[in-house]
Protein backbone atom coordinates (compact mmCIF):
# COMPACT_ATOMS: atom_id res chain seq x y z
CA UNK A 1 0.00 0.00 0.00
CA UNK A 2 1.44 3.37 -1.11
CA UNK A 3 0.16 6.09 0.72
CA UNK A 4 1.26 9.56 -1.04
CA UNK A 5 0.19 13.65 -1.09
CA UNK A 6 -1.83 14.83 -3.91
CA UNK A 7 -4.20 17.55 -4.99
CA UNK A 8 -7.60 17.43 -4.25
CA UNK A 9 -9.57 15.94 -7.35
CA UNK A 10 -11.53 18.56 -9.19
CA UNK A 11 -14.55 16.63 -9.10
CA UNK A 12 -16.38 14.61 -5.81
CA UNK A 13 -18.51 11.52 -5.42
CA UNK A 14 -22.17 11.59 -4.03
CA UNK A 15 -22.97 7.98 -2.50
CA UNK A 16 -26.71 7.03 -3.65
CA UNK A 17 -28.73 4.25 -0.74
CA UNK A 18 -29.03 2.07 -3.78
CA UNK A 19 -25.25 1.97 -4.14
CA UNK A 20 -24.52 3.72 -7.08
CA UNK A 21 -22.53 7.08 -6.86
CA UNK A 22 -22.91 9.94 -8.65
CA UNK A 23 -19.79 12.42 -9.18
CA UNK A 24 -19.77 15.97 -10.57
CA UNK A 25 -17.56 19.29 -9.85
CA UNK A 26 -17.00 20.26 -6.38
CA UNK A 27 -19.22 22.63 -4.94
CA UNK A 28 -22.17 21.16 -7.06
CA UNK A 29 -25.42 22.06 -5.45
CA UNK A 30 -26.98 18.62 -4.17
CA UNK A 31 -30.07 19.88 -6.63
CA UNK A 32 -27.89 19.23 -10.41
CA UNK A 33 -26.61 16.02 -8.43
CA UNK A 34 -30.19 14.73 -7.85
CA UNK A 35 -31.64 16.02 -11.27
CA UNK A 36 -29.93 12.64 -12.58
CA UNK A 37 -31.69 10.57 -10.91
CA UNK A 38 -35.15 12.12 -9.73
CA UNK A 39 -36.87 9.71 -12.37
CA UNK A 40 -36.39 6.83 -9.94
CA UNK A 41 -37.97 8.09 -6.96
CA UNK A 42 -41.48 7.64 -5.88
CA UNK A 43 -42.15 11.08 -5.19
CA UNK A 44 -40.26 14.36 -6.12
CA UNK A 45 -37.28 14.96 -4.36
CA UNK A 46 -37.57 18.29 -2.03
CA UNK A 47 -34.13 18.01 0.09
CA UNK A 48 -31.38 15.81 1.28
CA UNK A 49 -30.03 14.13 3.98
CA UNK A 50 -26.44 14.39 3.84
CA UNK A 51 -23.89 12.34 5.62
CA UNK A 52 -27.28 12.09 8.53
CA UNK A 53 -27.80 15.80 8.14
CA UNK A 54 -30.50 17.30 6.44
CA UNK A 55 -29.95 20.08 4.00
CA UNK A 56 -31.62 22.17 1.48
CA UNK A 57 -31.18 21.00 -2.05
CA UNK A 58 -29.23 24.61 -2.73
CA UNK A 59 -26.30 22.74 -0.21
CA UNK A 60 -23.23 22.68 -2.32
CA UNK A 61 -21.72 19.47 -2.00
CA UNK A 62 -17.40 19.80 -1.26
CA UNK A 63 -16.68 16.42 0.00
CA UNK A 64 -17.21 12.97 -0.59
CA UNK A 65 -20.89 12.01 1.30
CA UNK A 66 -23.35 10.06 1.43
CA UNK A 67 -26.91 11.19 0.51
CA UNK A 68 -30.43 9.99 0.55
CA UNK A 69 -32.73 12.18 -1.07
CA UNK A 70 -35.80 13.61 0.96
CA UNK A 71 -38.69 13.13 -1.24
CA UNK A 72 -42.54 14.83 -0.85
CA UNK A 73 -43.73 11.12 0.56
CA UNK A 74 -42.07 11.39 3.48
CA UNK A 75 -42.72 13.52 6.92
CA UNK A 76 -39.64 15.74 6.28
CA UNK A 77 -40.40 16.39 2.37
CA UNK A 78 -44.37 16.83 3.51
CA UNK A 79 -43.31 19.77 5.41
CA UNK A 80 -40.92 21.48 3.45
CA UNK A 81 -43.51 21.37 0.57
CA UNK A 82 -46.04 22.53 3.11
CA UNK A 83 -43.96 25.22 4.66
CA UNK A 84 -42.83 26.69 1.04
CA UNK A 85 -45.97 26.89 -0.18
CA UNK A 86 -47.22 28.70 2.53
CA UNK A 87 -44.44 31.24 2.34
CA UNK A 88 -45.29 32.02 -1.41
CA UNK A 89 -48.81 32.06 -0.49
CA UNK A 90 -48.43 35.16 1.89
CA UNK A 91 -45.44 36.85 -0.57
CA UNK A 92 -48.64 36.67 -3.61
CA UNK A 93 -51.12 37.50 -0.89
CA UNK A 94 -49.30 40.47 0.58
CA UNK A 95 -48.76 41.80 -3.18
CA UNK A 96 -52.61 41.74 -3.81
CA UNK A 97 -53.90 42.72 -0.59
CA UNK A 98 -51.96 45.03 1.08
CA UNK A 99 -53.99 46.42 3.66
CA UNK A 100 -54.70 42.85 5.16
CA UNK A 101 -53.02 40.06 7.12
CA UNK A 102 -52.71 36.37 6.49
CA UNK A 103 -53.34 34.11 9.30
CA UNK A 104 -52.61 29.88 8.78
CA UNK A 105 -54.46 28.66 11.73
CA UNK A 106 -54.68 25.10 11.54
CA UNK A 107 -54.65 22.31 9.55
CA UNK A 108 -57.37 19.50 7.83
CA UNK A 109 -56.78 16.38 7.65
CA UNK A 110 -57.74 15.93 3.54
CA UNK A 111 -54.37 17.68 3.22
CA UNK A 112 -54.67 22.03 3.34
CA UNK A 113 -54.76 24.88 6.02
CA UNK A 114 -57.07 26.89 7.23
CA UNK A 115 -56.29 30.54 6.57
CA UNK A 116 -58.16 33.64 8.06
CA UNK A 117 -57.57 37.23 6.75
CA UNK A 118 -57.60 40.12 9.44
CA UNK A 119 -57.57 43.54 8.45
CA UNK A 120 -60.37 43.61 5.71
CA UNK A 121 -63.52 41.56 4.82
CA UNK A 122 -63.35 37.97 3.65
CA UNK A 123 -62.32 37.09 0.31
CA UNK A 124 -64.95 37.00 -2.40
CA UNK A 125 -64.74 33.80 -4.50
CA UNK A 126 -63.21 36.48 -7.39
CA UNK A 127 -60.49 37.34 -4.93
CA UNK A 128 -59.60 34.04 -4.48
CA UNK A 129 -59.07 33.14 -8.05
CA UNK A 130 -56.94 36.30 -8.17
CA UNK A 131 -54.68 34.81 -5.40
CA UNK A 132 -54.34 31.56 -7.10
CA UNK A 133 -53.97 33.65 -10.79
CA UNK A 134 -51.08 35.40 -8.80
CA UNK A 135 -49.47 31.82 -7.13
CA UNK A 136 -49.47 29.80 -10.37
CA UNK A 137 -47.62 32.64 -12.40
CA UNK A 138 -45.21 33.00 -9.95
CA UNK A 139 -45.08 29.17 -10.06
CA UNK A 140 -44.39 29.13 -13.59
CA UNK A 141 -41.66 31.60 -13.23
CA UNK A 142 -40.05 28.98 -11.07
CA UNK A 143 -37.77 32.05 -9.56
CA UNK A 144 -35.66 30.74 -6.69
CA UNK A 145 -35.76 31.70 -2.54
CA UNK A 146 -33.16 33.29 -1.65
CA UNK A 147 -32.30 32.08 1.54
CA UNK A 148 -29.94 34.73 4.01
CA UNK A 149 -28.18 34.02 7.30
CA UNK A 150 -29.62 37.66 8.95
CA UNK A 151 -28.28 39.47 12.09
CA UNK A 152 -31.04 39.94 14.60
CA UNK A 153 -31.05 43.37 15.11
CA UNK A 154 -31.32 43.82 11.05
CA UNK A 155 -33.99 41.09 11.15
CA UNK A 156 -36.15 42.76 13.63
CA UNK A 157 -35.92 46.60 11.76
CA UNK A 158 -37.32 44.57 8.79
CA UNK A 159 -40.01 42.91 10.52
CA UNK A 160 -40.59 46.28 12.71
CA UNK A 161 -41.07 48.63 9.28
CA UNK A 162 -43.26 45.78 7.69
CA UNK A 163 -45.52 45.70 10.85
CA UNK A 164 -44.73 41.93 11.67
CA UNK A 165 -45.37 42.60 15.21
CA UNK A 166 -45.97 39.03 15.88
CA UNK A 167 -42.70 37.95 14.73
CA UNK A 168 -41.01 41.00 16.72
CA UNK A 169 -42.64 39.51 19.86
CA UNK A 170 -41.12 36.17 18.85
CA UNK A 171 -37.84 37.27 18.64
CA UNK A 172 -37.53 39.51 21.62
CA UNK A 173 -36.90 35.96 23.37
CA UNK A 174 -34.33 34.73 20.54
CA UNK A 175 -31.41 33.25 22.02
CA UNK A 176 -29.27 33.05 18.66
CA UNK A 177 -27.82 36.35 17.39
CA UNK A 178 -28.92 35.50 13.67
CA UNK A 179 -31.91 34.23 12.01
CA UNK A 180 -32.42 32.34 8.83
CA UNK A 181 -34.92 35.00 6.38
CA UNK A 182 -35.68 33.81 2.61
CA UNK A 183 -36.41 36.31 -0.27
CA UNK A 184 -38.71 36.76 -3.03
CA UNK A 185 -39.69 39.53 -5.32
CA UNK A 186 -37.75 41.98 -2.97
CA UNK A 187 -39.54 40.47 0.19
CA UNK A 188 -38.19 38.55 3.40
CA UNK A 189 -39.89 36.35 5.80
CA UNK A 190 -38.97 33.49 8.33
CA UNK A 191 -39.83 30.32 8.09
CA UNK A 192 -39.13 27.71 10.71
CA UNK A 193 -37.08 25.47 8.86
CA UNK A 194 -36.36 24.15 5.38
CA UNK A 195 -37.81 25.21 1.75
CA UNK A 196 -37.89 23.93 -1.89
CA UNK A 197 -34.96 25.87 -4.07
CA UNK A 198 -37.74 27.87 -6.35
CA UNK A 199 -41.29 28.41 -7.31
CA UNK A 200 -41.21 25.97 -9.64
CA UNK A 201 -41.52 22.98 -6.75
CA UNK A 202 -44.75 24.34 -5.88
CA UNK A 203 -47.12 22.44 -8.63
CA UNK A 204 -50.00 21.27 -6.33
CA UNK A 205 -52.29 23.26 -4.78
CA UNK A 206 -55.71 24.71 -4.57
CA UNK A 207 -57.47 27.47 -2.68
CA UNK A 208 -61.27 27.01 -1.66
CA UNK A 209 -63.43 29.35 0.12
CA UNK A 210 -65.03 27.63 3.21
CA UNK A 211 -65.90 28.85 7.07
CA UNK A 212 -65.48 32.49 6.62
CA UNK A 213 -62.14 31.59 5.74
CA UNK A 214 -60.00 29.88 2.93
CA UNK A 215 -58.28 26.09 2.41
CA UNK A 216 -55.07 26.19 0.81
CA UNK A 217 -54.80 22.46 0.14
CA UNK A 218 -51.64 20.37 -0.88
CA UNK A 219 -50.95 17.01 -1.08
CA UNK A 220 -50.82 14.47 1.48
CA UNK A 221 -47.85 12.06 1.65
CA UNK A 222 -49.63 8.77 0.14
CA UNK A 223 -50.10 10.72 -2.93
CA UNK A 224 -47.73 13.11 -3.03
CA UNK A 225 -48.93 15.04 -6.12
CA UNK A 226 -52.83 14.89 -6.18
CA UNK A 227 -55.20 16.84 -4.12
CA UNK A 228 -57.77 14.76 -2.32
CA UNK A 229 -61.48 15.83 -2.22
CA UNK A 230 -62.13 18.50 0.33
CA UNK A 231 -63.60 16.98 3.36
CA UNK A 232 -66.53 18.26 5.32
CA UNK A 233 -64.98 19.21 9.16
CA UNK A 234 -67.40 21.28 10.97
CA UNK A 235 -66.93 19.75 14.53
CA UNK A 236 -63.32 19.71 14.03
CA UNK A 237 -63.44 23.53 13.32
CA UNK A 238 -65.71 23.99 15.34
CA UNK A 239 -63.14 23.07 18.53
CA UNK A 240 -60.75 24.72 17.06
CA UNK A 241 -61.96 27.84 16.90
CA UNK A 242 -63.45 27.23 20.51
CA UNK A 243 -59.56 26.61 21.13
CA UNK A 244 -59.11 30.29 19.08
CA UNK A 245 -61.53 31.91 21.43
CA UNK A 246 -59.92 30.25 24.68
CA UNK A 247 -56.48 32.40 23.70
CA UNK A 248 -58.44 35.69 23.11
CA UNK A 249 -59.54 35.36 26.70
CA UNK A 250 -55.95 35.09 27.99
CA UNK A 251 -54.85 37.10 25.28
CA UNK A 252 -52.36 34.86 24.14
CA UNK A 253 -52.26 34.55 20.56
CA UNK A 254 -48.92 32.89 19.65
CA UNK A 255 -45.90 31.44 21.29
CA UNK A 256 -44.17 35.74 21.50
CA UNK A 257 -47.26 36.41 23.73
CA UNK A 258 -46.66 33.71 26.09
CA UNK A 259 -43.67 34.06 26.45
CA UNK A 260 -44.23 37.80 27.36
CA UNK A 261 -46.60 36.63 29.95
CA UNK A 262 -44.16 33.97 31.51
CA UNK A 263 -41.11 36.68 31.54
CA UNK A 264 -44.08 39.30 33.22
CA UNK A 265 -44.61 36.88 35.76
CA UNK A 266 -47.93 35.36 34.50
CA UNK A 267 -47.53 32.12 34.28
CA UNK A 268 -49.99 31.28 37.22
CA UNK A 269 -52.78 33.18 36.04
CA UNK A 270 -51.86 31.02 32.39
CA UNK A 271 -52.35 28.00 34.46
CA UNK A 272 -55.45 28.48 36.46
CA UNK A 273 -57.09 29.72 33.85
CA UNK A 274 -56.15 27.42 31.28
CA UNK A 275 -57.25 24.53 34.06
CA UNK A 276 -60.68 26.42 34.71
CA UNK A 277 -61.12 26.16 31.20
CA UNK A 278 -60.58 22.39 30.54
CA UNK A 279 -62.85 21.68 33.85
CA UNK A 280 -65.74 23.74 32.59
CA UNK A 281 -65.55 21.96 29.19
CA UNK A 282 -65.96 18.96 31.06
CA UNK A 283 -68.54 19.88 33.39
CA UNK A 284 -70.58 20.78 30.19
CA UNK A 285 -69.55 17.24 29.01
CA UNK A 286 -70.88 15.51 32.01
CA UNK A 287 -73.90 17.52 32.09
CA UNK A 288 -74.89 16.56 28.31
CA UNK A 289 -74.66 12.96 29.05
CA UNK A 290 -77.24 13.40 32.18
CA UNK A 291 -79.38 15.26 30.09
CA UNK A 292 -79.16 12.76 27.08
CA UNK A 293 -79.18 10.03 29.85
CA UNK A 294 -76.60 7.79 28.14
CA UNK A 295 -76.09 4.44 28.53
CA UNK A 296 -72.81 4.33 26.98
CA UNK A 297 -69.95 6.68 26.68
CA UNK A 298 -66.98 6.28 24.19
CA UNK A 299 -63.90 7.93 24.40
CA UNK A 300 -61.08 8.02 21.46
CA UNK A 301 -58.40 9.97 20.75
CA UNK A 302 -55.30 9.71 18.92
CA UNK A 303 -51.69 8.61 20.75
CA UNK A 304 -50.73 10.92 23.48
CA UNK A 305 -54.15 13.05 23.22
CA UNK A 306 -54.55 13.11 26.99
CA UNK A 307 -57.26 10.41 26.63
CA UNK A 308 -56.56 8.59 30.37
CA UNK A 309 -56.64 11.58 32.45
CA UNK A 310 -59.48 13.08 30.42
CA UNK A 311 -61.53 9.90 30.94
CA UNK A 312 -60.76 9.71 34.59
CA UNK A 313 -61.88 13.73 35.23
CA UNK A 314 -64.92 13.57 33.31
CA UNK A 315 -65.63 10.13 35.41
CA UNK A 316 -65.48 12.72 38.54
CA UNK A 317 -67.50 15.54 37.38
CA UNK A 318 -70.13 12.48 36.36
CA UNK A 319 -70.18 11.02 40.08
CA UNK A 320 -70.33 14.87 41.34
CA UNK A 321 -73.78 14.81 39.73
CA UNK A 322 -74.04 10.98 41.27
CA UNK A 323 -73.69 8.62 37.62
CA UNK A 324 -71.27 6.63 38.24
CA UNK A 325 -70.03 5.04 35.10
CA UNK A 326 -68.87 1.51 34.52
CA UNK A 327 -65.03 1.45 32.89
CA UNK A 328 -65.51 -2.03 30.79
CA UNK A 329 -61.91 -2.22 28.93
CA UNK A 330 -61.62 -2.61 25.50
CA UNK A 331 -58.75 -4.79 25.46
CA UNK A 332 -60.11 -7.56 27.47
CA UNK A 333 -61.93 -7.94 24.18
CA UNK A 334 -59.33 -8.87 22.00
CA UNK A 335 -59.41 -12.23 20.10
CA UNK A 336 -57.10 -14.81 20.74
CA UNK A 337 -53.75 -14.23 18.82
CA UNK A 338 -53.92 -16.96 16.98
CA UNK A 339 -57.08 -15.47 15.37
CA UNK A 340 -55.29 -12.20 15.26
CA UNK A 341 -55.62 -10.73 11.70
CA UNK A 342 -52.26 -9.89 10.02
CA UNK A 343 -51.70 -6.56 7.89
CA UNK A 344 -50.33 -6.04 4.46
CA UNK A 345 -47.15 -7.55 5.58
CA UNK A 346 -48.01 -10.35 7.34
CA UNK A 347 -47.86 -9.07 10.63
CA UNK A 348 -50.36 -9.63 13.58
CA UNK A 349 -52.25 -6.20 13.40
CA UNK A 350 -53.49 -5.35 17.13
CA UNK A 351 -54.69 -2.06 16.12
CA UNK A 352 -57.62 -3.38 13.83
CA UNK A 353 -60.94 -3.69 14.96
CA UNK A 354 -60.95 -7.05 13.78
CA UNK A 355 -58.75 -7.82 16.64
CA UNK A 356 -61.73 -7.39 18.87
CA UNK A 357 -64.45 -9.88 19.62
CA UNK A 358 -67.32 -7.43 18.41
CA UNK A 359 -69.86 -9.93 18.69
CA UNK A 360 -68.86 -10.87 22.34
CA UNK A 361 -68.67 -7.23 22.67
CA UNK A 362 -72.12 -6.63 21.48
CA UNK A 363 -73.96 -9.27 23.47
CA UNK A 364 -72.34 -8.55 26.66
CA UNK A 365 -73.34 -4.73 26.26
CA UNK A 366 -76.78 -5.95 25.90
CA UNK A 367 -77.25 -8.00 28.73
CA UNK A 368 -75.27 -5.05 30.87
CA UNK A 369 -77.77 -2.68 30.03
CA UNK A 370 -80.40 -4.94 30.43
CA UNK A 371 -79.01 -5.79 34.27
CA UNK A 372 -78.33 -8.73 33.78
CA UNK A 373 -75.55 -10.62 35.61
CA UNK A 374 -72.66 -11.54 33.08
CA UNK A 375 -69.21 -12.82 33.30
CA UNK A 376 -67.27 -10.39 31.41
CA UNK A 377 -63.67 -11.85 29.38
CA UNK A 378 -59.96 -10.81 30.72
CA UNK A 379 -57.45 -11.47 28.01
CA UNK A 380 -53.98 -12.70 29.11
CA UNK A 381 -51.06 -10.68 26.84
CA UNK A 382 -49.08 -13.29 28.63
CA UNK A 383 -50.65 -16.30 26.89
CA UNK A 384 -52.58 -14.38 24.41
CA UNK A 385 -55.80 -15.99 25.10
CA UNK A 386 -59.00 -14.68 26.15
CA UNK A 387 -59.96 -16.05 30.08
CA UNK A 388 -62.85 -15.57 32.47
CA UNK A 389 -62.67 -12.10 34.31
CA UNK A 390 -65.17 -10.89 36.49
CA UNK A 391 -68.54 -11.33 37.00
CA UNK A 392 -70.58 -8.08 37.49
CA UNK A 393 -74.06 -6.43 37.20
CA UNK A 394 -74.77 -2.88 36.48
CA UNK A 395 -77.43 -0.62 38.69
CA UNK A 396 -80.40 0.64 36.46
CA UNK A 397 -79.33 3.20 34.57
CA UNK A 398 -75.70 3.13 35.41
CA UNK A 399 -73.82 4.08 32.02
CA UNK A 400 -71.01 1.85 30.44
CA UNK A 401 -67.57 4.26 29.59
CA UNK A 402 -65.41 2.52 26.52
CA UNK A 403 -62.16 4.13 26.23
CA UNK A 404 -59.76 2.84 23.19
CA UNK A 405 -59.07 3.90 19.59
CA UNK A 406 -62.23 2.57 17.83
CA UNK A 407 -64.56 4.53 20.33
CA UNK A 408 -65.87 6.57 16.89
CA UNK A 409 -66.00 3.72 15.06
CA UNK A 410 -69.86 2.41 14.49
CA UNK A 411 -69.08 -0.86 14.03
CA UNK A 412 -67.72 -1.01 17.40
CA UNK A 413 -71.25 -1.10 19.56
CA UNK A 414 -74.47 -2.42 18.33
CA UNK A 415 -76.68 -0.28 16.21
CA UNK A 416 -79.58 -0.55 18.25
CA UNK A 417 -77.71 1.24 20.66
CA UNK A 418 -76.07 4.34 18.83
CA UNK A 419 -79.19 6.61 20.15
CA UNK A 420 -78.38 5.87 23.31
CA UNK A 421 -75.02 6.32 23.12
CA UNK A 422 -72.33 9.70 23.78
CA UNK A 423 -69.23 9.72 21.61
CA UNK A 424 -66.35 11.92 22.70
CA UNK A 425 -63.32 13.07 20.46
CA UNK A 426 -60.07 13.72 22.26
CA UNK A 427 -56.93 15.31 20.97
CA UNK A 428 -54.52 17.92 21.46
CA UNK A 429 -55.82 20.94 18.90
CA UNK A 430 -52.76 23.16 19.43
CA UNK A 431 -53.77 26.54 17.48
CA UNK A 432 -50.88 28.45 19.58
CA UNK A 433 -48.20 29.04 16.68
CA UNK A 434 -45.10 30.74 16.19
CA UNK A 435 -46.61 33.39 14.26
CA UNK A 436 -48.92 34.25 12.05
CA UNK A 437 -46.97 31.85 9.14
CA UNK A 438 -45.22 29.16 11.31
CA UNK A 439 -47.62 26.82 13.05
CA UNK A 440 -47.45 24.56 16.11
CA UNK A 441 -48.08 21.18 14.96
CA UNK A 442 -50.98 18.89 16.18
CA UNK A 443 -48.59 16.07 15.85
CA UNK A 444 -45.60 17.42 17.58
CA UNK A 445 -47.33 18.41 20.88
CA UNK A 446 -48.59 14.58 21.01
CA UNK A 447 -44.97 13.67 20.39
CA UNK A 448 -43.12 15.76 22.76
CA UNK A 449 -45.86 14.73 25.51
CA UNK A 450 -45.01 11.17 24.61
CA UNK A 451 -41.27 11.32 24.92
CA UNK A 452 -41.35 12.73 28.16
CA UNK A 453 -43.39 9.98 29.24
CA UNK A 454 -42.22 7.02 27.54
CA UNK A 455 -38.98 8.27 29.63
CA UNK A 456 -40.12 8.32 32.76
CA UNK A 457 -42.80 5.52 32.86
CA UNK A 458 -41.04 3.24 30.38
CA UNK A 459 -37.59 4.19 30.45
CA UNK A 460 -37.57 4.67 26.92
CA UNK A 461 -34.72 6.70 24.99
CA UNK A 462 -36.22 9.61 22.82
CA UNK A 463 -34.92 8.21 19.98
CA UNK A 464 -37.05 4.54 20.71
CA UNK A 465 -40.39 6.66 21.08
CA UNK A 466 -39.24 8.58 17.25
CA UNK A 467 -38.23 5.32 16.25
CA UNK A 468 -41.91 3.76 16.53
CA UNK A 469 -44.11 7.30 16.10
CA UNK A 470 -44.41 6.56 12.28
CA UNK A 471 -45.83 3.23 12.89
CA UNK A 472 -48.51 5.37 15.72
CA UNK A 473 -48.84 7.94 12.94
CA UNK A 474 -49.84 5.30 10.45
CA UNK A 475 -52.52 3.74 12.73
CA UNK A 476 -54.46 6.76 13.71
CA UNK A 477 -54.67 7.41 9.49
CA UNK A 478 -56.17 4.18 9.34
CA UNK A 479 -57.98 3.97 12.45
CA UNK A 480 -58.81 7.10 14.38
CA UNK A 481 -58.94 10.10 11.58
CA UNK A 482 -61.26 9.02 9.01
CA UNK A 483 -63.95 8.40 11.96
CA UNK A 484 -63.36 11.75 14.25
CA UNK A 485 -66.47 13.91 12.81
CA UNK A 486 -68.68 10.84 14.11
CA UNK A 487 -67.96 12.77 17.36
CA UNK A 488 -71.50 14.09 19.68
CA UNK A 489 -68.34 16.84 21.26
CA UNK A 490 -64.83 16.72 20.59
CA UNK A 491 -62.86 17.85 23.58
CA UNK A 492 -59.67 19.41 23.02
CA UNK A 493 -56.55 18.77 25.98
CA UNK A 494 -54.13 21.36 24.19
CA UNK A 495 -53.07 23.80 27.00
CA UNK A 496 -51.89 26.86 25.74
CA UNK A 497 -48.76 26.91 28.93
CA UNK A 498 -47.64 23.00 28.04
CA UNK A 499 -44.65 22.96 25.85
CA UNK A 500 -43.28 25.67 27.86
CA UNK A 501 -43.70 23.33 30.91
CA UNK A 502 -42.65 20.06 28.72
CA UNK A 503 -39.67 21.60 27.51
CA UNK A 504 -37.24 21.52 30.36
CA UNK A 505 -38.09 17.84 30.58
CA UNK A 506 -38.18 17.17 26.81
CA UNK A 507 -34.75 18.89 25.44
CA UNK A 508 -31.87 16.50 27.44
CA UNK A 509 -33.76 13.68 26.36
CA UNK A 510 -33.69 15.02 22.53
CA UNK A 511 -29.82 16.14 23.24
CA UNK A 512 -29.26 12.54 24.00
CA UNK A 513 -30.22 10.77 20.59
CA UNK A 514 -26.59 10.08 19.19
CA UNK A 515 -25.54 11.77 15.97
CA UNK A 516 -25.45 8.22 13.72
CA UNK A 517 -28.75 7.32 13.80
CA UNK A 518 -31.69 8.57 11.87
CA UNK A 519 -33.60 9.49 14.77
CA UNK A 520 -30.73 12.46 14.98
CA UNK A 521 -32.58 14.71 12.28
CA UNK A 522 -36.11 14.49 14.14
CA UNK A 523 -34.68 15.34 17.58
CA UNK A 524 -33.12 18.33 16.16
CA UNK A 525 -35.71 19.48 14.72
CA UNK A 526 -38.12 19.30 17.55
CA UNK A 527 -34.75 20.65 19.51
CA UNK A 528 -34.84 23.57 17.19
CA UNK A 529 -38.51 24.22 17.86
CA UNK A 530 -38.48 23.53 21.51
CA UNK A 531 -35.70 27.07 21.28
CA UNK A 532 -38.72 29.47 20.92
CA UNK A 533 -40.51 28.71 24.26
CA UNK A 534 -39.10 29.92 27.90
CA UNK A 535 -39.99 27.39 30.20
CA UNK A 536 -42.52 27.89 32.62
CA UNK A 537 -42.26 25.92 36.48
CA UNK A 538 -43.61 22.41 36.82
CA UNK A 539 -44.43 23.40 40.46
CA UNK A 540 -47.32 25.45 38.82
CA UNK A 541 -49.06 22.42 37.45
CA UNK A 542 -51.77 21.12 39.57
CA UNK A 543 -52.49 17.60 40.25
CA UNK A 544 -55.25 16.90 38.26
CA UNK A 545 -53.58 18.62 34.88
CA UNK A 546 -54.09 16.62 31.42
CA UNK A 547 -50.64 17.62 31.25
CA UNK A 548 -49.32 15.65 34.35
CA UNK A 549 -49.99 12.99 32.57
CA UNK A 550 -46.43 12.86 31.11
CA UNK A 551 -45.09 15.10 33.21
CA UNK A 552 -45.78 12.35 36.12
CA UNK A 553 -47.31 13.37 39.94
CA UNK A 554 -50.90 12.93 38.87
CA UNK A 555 -53.07 12.08 41.12
CA UNK A 556 -55.54 10.31 39.09
CA UNK A 557 -52.91 7.83 37.92
CA UNK A 558 -54.45 4.88 40.14
CA UNK A 559 -58.18 6.60 40.08
CA UNK A 560 -60.77 3.66 39.48
CA UNK A 561 -64.68 4.00 39.30
CA UNK A 562 -65.66 1.90 42.54
CA UNK A 563 -67.52 -0.96 40.94
CA UNK A 564 -69.62 -1.82 43.91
Amino acid sequence: MTIQITQPNTNVDLHLPDGRVLSGPRGTRIEDFLKQVSADFSAPIVAAIINNEIHELTFPITVESYCQPVTMNSADGARIYRRSLVYLMDIAFSDLFPEAKLNIDHSVSSGGFYCEVTGRNSLSEAELRSLKLALEKIIQQDIPFKRREVPIQEAVEYFKSHGYDDKLRLLAHRQKDYLTMYGLNGKMNYMHGYMVPSTGYLKWFDLKLINGGFLIQFPRRHSPTELEPMGDYPKLLKTFRQYGDWLETLNIDNVGALNDAIQAGRADELVLVSEALHEQNLSDLAQQIEQKKSKIILIAGPSSSGKTTSSRRLAVQLLARGISPYPLELDNYFVDRDKNPLDENGQPDFETIEALNLSRLAQDLEKLISGEKIQLPRFNFKTGRSEDGDIVQLNVGQPIILEGIHGMNPRLIPDRWTDSAFRIYVSALTQLNLDRQNRVSTTDTRLIRRIVRDARERGYFAAQTISRWESVRRGEKRHIFPYQENADVMFNSALVYELAVLKPLAEPLLRQVPYNVPEFIEARRLLAFLEWFLPLDVSLIPANSIVREFLGGSSLKDFKIWRG
